[in-house]
């Protein structure tokens, strides 16, 4: 990018002009000159042709994405980030995906087309995905609007095959994790320390579709496949908004980071940057499933003095150990409500609480088992839509604190790198969460053990 270029003739090729977003922008002031190869930009004025070698005035300091700018004159020369020692450039792929073709039905190993990436999107070859709750939750379309045919998955890790045009941030070859909510970095969400919630990339479960164009990059024989999440990593090879991707250390083991792309990091954070536990604290996390026990890995990692584990099933504390809870309750096993039961073991209530089940019984539990003046409670689960929370007003005014959490109140671009570290750094623990790894050709394997309740997360190795 050139951000100042005030009285100076330089020689540059545009390549193409965007920002962030994908929107093609061109701007400037008249003290700056531009003189140079110009064949056609879309400017804030409209479209603009060039004929080779012309000039063009700008007004204030030019800013524009994807420009070269060279200090002796113009000559035939390629933008290093669009040199792409790929054969399947600007091809169409045809690879295996697992196709879900109805609700609940079995998927299928098809063969599908894969479009190359439009503006701002990136063409991912995966090589590990995960089975994640919402994948079965849509696969099996109970409450929510059925779209099929479609590829599902959304935990994923991959290698960069090509990108499209305007990406700057991202090149063939680079190792990502593709995330179903995004970071544009420029609407005021992104900017804002406060928020994950991406007003141009927040996370859409009805579209099956890209949102540049509208249209699926996925087909069979010509008709359309349709996306899950912007991501649908089923796939061997898939296509997402560059603002969905993060960019991670190439040394990272992509069958382990892969988990990282949604369950563990929506736990995790949910402790870490919403609950925000001192060392020393006292934590409850409500269900002992995946983003459970990543919400009890955080606790671990803030230090917590007592992980205290709430679940129905008695089977789960044992392996919940592992993630560091110190003490299990089954409120089935007492007659008191089982907030009242934290309260009297913990001199009044604990200091954070984290409910991971979508049960509004759970999360008014959470919240009243507090202590008063500083408890801190976080609710990470999906309710039925029509579901309504009550509790006594008098909750709030005594102090305690209520709040909510998506994906962990991370950014995906800018955190998730940093996670991967934290993993690579031995701080974080992932391994604990694959308690199974099934080939591609055995995908539905995944779905049983997870209706079956067996095991944490099973990991799906994409390539061949």
């Amino acid at each position: 990018m050139i951000s100042s270029i005030a009285g100076e003739v330089i020689s540059c090729k545009v390549f193409r002009a965007r920002d962030r977003l994908g929107r093609s922008t061109f701007q400037g002031n008249q003290q700056s000159l531009l003189q140079g190869k110009f064949l056609q930009a879309r400017t804030i004025w409209g479209d603009r042709s060039f004929k080779e070698n012309a000039k063009l005035y700008c007004r204030g300091s030019c800013r524009m994405q994807s420009v070269q700018a060279y200090n002796k004159p113009l000559e035939d020369q390629v933008h290093p980030s669009s040199k792409v020692p790929s054969s399947t450039e600007g091809k169409v792929i045809t690879c295996k995906a697992a196709v879900a073709w109805g609700p609940g039905q079995p998927l299928k190993i098809e063969e599908v087309q894969v479009a190359p990436p439009q503006a701002m999107e990136v063409r991912i070859k995966v090589h590990y995905t995960a089975l994640c709750h919402t994948d079965l939750v849509f696969w099996q379309a109970e409450g929510h609007t059925p779209i099929f045919p479609r590829i599902f998955g959304h935990e994923a890790a991959g290698i960069v095959e090509s990108v499209g045009e305007g990406v700057t941030d991202l090149k063939v070859g680079d190792s990502v994790l593709p995330v179903f909510t995004g970071e544009c970095k420029e609407c005021k969400h992104c900017k804002s320390e406060e928020s994950n919630m991406c007003s141009l990339l927040r996370i859409d479960t009805e579209r099956g579709v890209m949102i540049s164009d509208g249209n699926s990059r996925f087909s069979i024989n010509g008709k359309p496949i349709y996306h899950f999440l912007g991501t649908s990593t089923f796939s061997e090879y898939t296509v997402a908004h560059a603002g969905c991707v993060a960019k991670i250390n190439p040394k990272a083991p992509l069958d382990k980071v892969c988990v990282l792309s949604c369950g563990v990091s929506t736990g995790m954070g949910a402790t870490l940057n919403a609950g925000k536990p001192k060392k020393g604290s006292i934590v409850a996390v409500f269900g002992l499933g995946a983003v459970g026990l990543a919400a009890c890995e955080g606790a671990r990692i803030a230090g917590a003095a007592r992980i205290i584990g709430i679940d129905f099933n008695n089977e789960r504390y044992e392996r919940a150990k592992q993630f560091g809870v110190t003490e299990f309750l089954n409120p089935k096993e007492y007659e008191k409500p089982i907030q009242q039961v934290i309260a009297e073991i913990t001199d009044g209530g604990v200091d954070c609480s984290i409910e991971c089940t979508g049960s509004i019984e759970a999360m008014v539990q959470a919240l009243e088992c507090c202590h008063d003046g500083w408890g801190v409670s976080v609710l990470t689960g999906v309710p039925h839509s029509d579901a309504v929370f009550k509790t006594n007003p008098v909750n709030f005014l005594s102090e305690k604190t209520l709040k909510g959490t998506f994906f962990g109140s991370y950014k995906p671009r800018t955190d998730l790198p940093a996670l991967v570290e934290m993993y690579l750094n031995g701080e974080l623990e992932l391994d604990k969460f694959i308690t199974d790894e099934v080939s591609f050709a055995d995908i539905n394997k995944a779905f049983d053990h997870m209706i079956k309740g067996e095991g944490l997360r099973t990991v799906i190795k994409v390539i061949s």
